[in-house]
């Protein structure tokens, strides 16, 4: 067998093995970031090719490790975390063709494929990870059973056999991969700690300089799910409050560090109140978001005085929220003096013309109501929208103000700050996402993180602070580019991408999978029985159902594996049921017995209860063996016969 398993591949099954190890990488590659994923795909096809007939050198294999090496943790700032630890399993996986030529290296190369979609898990969950998983799987379980066959020295198989016994294997073991995912007892926190991701994902950041939000903007994936109980805002009011930002350094807004040491001031809500649940897709940070202002931080999360919710923990894991809002009515009515210097703070040796225009405003208007009206009337007069904002230079807010005159929500946002501040009116940059797309399938509301925006919040006297959307203010006719502009239009495109799309169809699902499968959690496993009016089970109870249930599982899969495959030529199957049934009444035939000796026997034995099994027989052996005797419908009626006949 050592022999055996050094023979060299041949075409097909080198064929089929880098196919597994592609398959197997194919999901891993969907969740690294796209140059990594690029690369490594690249790699993966260049030494395919290269080492097709021969194995590259120990010197040159060596070299294309440490130079992978080298790539994948230069990628990823050479910090190691999940995205780089699959990243880097990728790219060996990619190098591994390089010295795959015997049978036993193609075992080698599909096991180790087989690791690619169990560490995808570690980066993503979602349902088309699995289905992908599972096809590598399914596909690898057919190349090492075609591996062994020919180790064995027998002919290749063909396609379908090892296909057929590889999603046998599969199905065998689904009722016990049930039972440890209904019933095996989970607890509410992990056991060990899994390292945070080395590249960030795309999503609202508490810092926000002018184009840092290019590529959220041009990201539509959902990032989170909204489903209202009862009163549903319009949409114009759907403000969804993330990050609030306090600092300028004169490029770069960022959150107030020292964000606890002021206690949190009450709003006076008005009497609109909106409940609903949110469904936040991973991010890696604990930042939350929440529809205008919050009453209240929900379990596991907490408010800071700014009305910025937090997690305890990162969200690394899909995660459900409950919460209750309302527009205020008055927020913070009184703002401290270290608060009122913070608001009003400027960076010094930057935008001065920003900061003369707004010192001349409130020496001409002296109301703050009316500065602020003042500057929404010039944005809307003479400046215009586009996400093709030109690049700006140390004076950001100069250039934007006197010269651009061109932006998108950051531009607005924190040009609009800086003057306020620069005529003495308290105002932060809120960031957050705003409005939504309706899912009218799953009765939710999809906001997307192209639907993150940032606005200003202004402090007056007798109001507290008041939400002001510079970007809003935009004239209509002067909105000339938009993401929605860039998005693919007309045909099928359209119509994926449309409001009833397929776009929508494939979310719903995503949104019951997580449901289904991600939301299951130690609570609802708890209450797994409740529609049998059992409330909660307790650890006792599950550890009891589990044991029942794997011991059924491992019950069936013994008795599927022992149990005799179907027969598939359908003449031989009604034989051997003929067969079966004179062994009932004590007339078996021997295992060493060939048909028409056993028929013989038992006729000359007992001739009044075998009526017509001598002819019956003659006429199977020669269906079996005889040549140019069978034909479609002889078989047929041969098959109806033998079917029929009963001893008498």
């Amino acid at each position: 067998m050592a022999d055996a398993a050094a023979r060299p591949l041949d075409d097909g099954s080198r064929r089929w093995t880098l196919l597994v190890a592609g398959l197997c990488l194919l999901p891993l590659l969907l969740q690294l970031p796209g140059p990594t994923a690029l690369a490594i795909a690249a790699t993966a096809v260049v030494i395919a090719l290269l080492a097709w007939r021969r194995p590259l050198s120990n010197l040159v294999r060596g070299l294309l490790a440490i130079t992978i090496v080298a790539a994948v943790a230069a990628q990823f700032g050479f910090h190691f975390g999940r995205d780089t630890g699959c990243a880097l399993l990728g790219a060996m996986l990619a190098l591994k063709p390089s010295e795959t030529t015997t049978l036993r290296d193609g075992r080698s190369l599909v096991g180790f494929a087989l690791f690619a979609p169990f560490s995808t898990f570690l980066l993503d969950q979602g349902p088309w990870t699995l289905v992908l998983g599972l096809a590598g799987a399914i596909l690898g379980l057919g190349a090492l059973q075609r591996l062994a066959t020919l180790e064995g020295e027998m002919p290749p198989p063909g396609l379908l056999p090892p296909m057929r016994q590889a999603l046998r294997t599969l199905l065998f073991g689904i009722p016990l991969a049930l039972a440890i995912f209904w019933l095996f007892p989970r607890i509410g926190t992990p056991l060990w700690g899994v390292p945070d991701r080395a590249a960030a994902k795309v999503g609202l950041s508490d810092r926000m300089s002018p184009g840092d939000w290019v590529d959220l903007l041009a990201d539509d994936s959902v990032a989170v799910r909204a489903r209202f109980i009862g009163p549903t805002p319009p949409k114009s009011a759907m403000y969804w409050r993330g990050p609030v930002l306090w600092d300028f350094d004169g490029r770069t807004w960022a959150r107030a560090r020292d964000i606890g040491i002021w206690s949190l001031d009450r709003a006076q809500p008005s009497a609109t109140r909106w409940t609903y649940t949110l469904e936040v897709e991973p991010t890696d940070r604990t930042q939350l978001v929440a529809l205008d202002l919050p009453l209240a931080a929900p379990e596991g999360a907490s408010l800071t005085w700014d009305y910025s919710l937090h997690a305890a923990r990162p969200l690394a894991n899909l995660t459900r929220w409950q919460m209750t809002s309302s527009p205020p009515q008055v927020m913070q009515m009184h703002l401290p003096d270290a608060l009122r210097r913070r608001a009003l703070a400027l960076p010094q040796g930057y935008d001065p013309r920003t900061v003369a225009l707004g010192r001349d405003l409130r020496a001409r208007l002296h109301d703050d109501r009316a500065i602020v009206q003042y500057a929404l009337d010039w944005i809307r007069r003479d400046f215009s929208y586009s996400i093709a904002a030109p690049p700006l230079g140390r004076d950001s807010i100069d250039e934007f103000l006197f010269q651009t005159r061109t932006g998108y929500c950051e531009h607005f946002a924190g040009s609009f700050t800086l003057l306020m501040r620069s005529a003495g009116i308290p105002t932060r940059v809120v960031t957050g996402y705003v409005g939504g797309q309706w899912n009218r399938l799953g009765g939710y509301w999809m906001i997307r993180r192209m639907d993150a925006h940032a606005w200003a919040e202004v402090w007056l006297p007798q109001r507290g602070w008041v939400r002001v959307d510079p970007t809003a203010a935009v004239a209509p006719e002067r909105i000339y580019d938009t993401i929605d502009d860039r998005l693919p239009a007309g045909g099928l495109l359209d119509t994926l991408q449309g409001p009833r799309g397929f776009a929508q169809v494939g979310d719903w699902m995503r949104q019951n999978w997580n449901d289904l499968v991600l939301g299951f959690n130690a609570d609802r496993q708890e209450r797994l029985l409740a529609p049998l009016g059992l409330d909660r089970l307790s650890g006792m109870q599950l550890v009891l159902l589990f044991v029942v249930a794997a011991a059924l599982a491992l019950g069936l899969m013994v008795w599927l594996s022992l149990r005799a495959p179907r027969e598939h030529d359908p003449v031989l199957r009604a034989w051997h049921g003929l067969v079966a049934r004179y062994a009932r009444v004590g007339l078996g035939r021997g295992v060493h017995e060939p048909a028409t000796v056993w028929a013989e026997r038992i006729t000359k034995a007992r001739a009044d209860r075998t009526r017509g099994l001598l002819e019956l027989t003659a006429r199977f052996a020669d269906s079996r063996y005889a040549a140019g005797v069978a034909d479609e419908a002889s078989a047929r009626r041969l098959v109806r016969d033998l079917r029929a006949h009963r001893p008498t």
